[in-house]
């Protein structure tokens, strides 16, 4: 990989963390408003998976969606702007935290309701199938996701029908506040996929490096072969959503996991490389700041969206 993708790549999880860190003061400010899921701690795996894509690749996601958006192209204010309820923003502030989206860059979406989108990359996937398109369809969702019908439906049906589906599990270790040892009879993931008799692996979602090499060997499989299940182990910092208690975990688990965090494994690996000094990544990182603060202005100038907006969203003139 060149050195111009590496330092690509290390910028974007940074922009990943900064934006999350000041969309989680802005929620505690009042400014933005219902749910908030916050990606810190998982930048590694959105940043590995989306690198290892091709444009006609699509990508749906759950409600841990900011990063993902980020990683497929969306501009950092106009993520910010989305998560302040602007018109602005990717879905003109009428979707929030859990609804960003732009298909114009083949992003399909994050989803609030627990793995309601596994089905609809399902058939994604079918109609490039149908009209001969070798794109791949990238599903993101959560551990917590593989105990619901929808992710056995639709694994069922992708293997039924040897659909390009990459499907990636980002196993956070916990389902809101339930660890996957106490919710699911098998505690590798990736092995409900052996039920389908579908192709699966594990990686280590704290190495982006890792994540991107498994997902460019799973993808060219998929195009190939049918879907594939990847497994990506991984944590999240914060709470399920702002208003997470955390009794479930002690400190010191988190700050455990914290010792082996994602930015900080990717950034020792670019200077033990030469690929960069560390002067070089903290005029990054001081960049990435600056480009956040930027875009909480543009978002907090921005105007509301308008009534008539939300009408026409809704309703379509000259249909029916």
């Amino acid at each position: 990989m060149e050195k111009k993708e590496l330092l690509r790549m290390y910028r974007e999880m940074v922009i990943i963390r900064r934006l999350e860190e000041r969309a989680s003061e802005l929620y505690q400010q009042g400014k933005i408003g219902g749910f908030l899921h916050l990606y810190i701690g998982q930048e590694a795996v959105g940043t590995g998976v989306v690198s290892a894509r091709q444009p006609k690749d699509r990508l749906l996601t759950a409600y841990r969606d900011h990063g993902i958006a980020i990683a497929a192209g969306i501009e950092p204010k106009v993520a910010m702007a989305e998560l302040l309820g602007k018109e602005t923003g990717c879905s003109h502030g009428f979707g929030g935290s859990m609804h960003m989206a732009d298909v114009t860059k083949n992003y399909w979406g994050g989803h609030a309701i627990v793995g309601s989108h596994l089905p609809f990359a399902a058939g994604m996937a079918l109609a490039d199938q149908y009209n001969g398109s070798d794109a791949a369809t990238i599903c993101f969702f959560g551990d917590g996701a593989t105990n619901i019908g929808y992710f056995h439906e639709s694994l069922n049906l992708s293997k039924v029908w040897n659909l390009p589906v990459l499907w990636v599990c980002e196993n956070n270790n916990y389902g809101m506040g339930t660890s996957v040892e106490r919710a699911s009879a098998v505690k590798e993931i990736r092995q409900k996929a052996e039920g389908y008799g579908m192709a699966n692996s594990r990686v280590d979602g704290m190495d982006v490096l890792k994540v991107h090499e498994a997902t460019a060997d799973a993808l060219e499989y998929v195009r190939e072969n049918g879907p594939y299940l990847l497994e990506a182990m991984t944590y999240r910092y914060q709470g399920h959503s702002m208003g997470d208690p955390e009794r479930y975990r002690t400190k010191d688990e988190i700050t455990k996991w914290e010792e082996h965090d994602p930015i900080g494994i990717f950034r020792k690996y670019l200077i033990d490389d030469k690929v960069a000094s560390e002067k070089d990544l903290d005029k990054i990182d001081q960049g990435a700041a600056h480009e956040i603060d930027e875009a909480v202005e543009f978002a907090e100038a921005s105007p509301e969206p308008t009534f008539q907006e939300l009408v026409d969203s809704v309703y379509v003139e000259g249909v029916g």
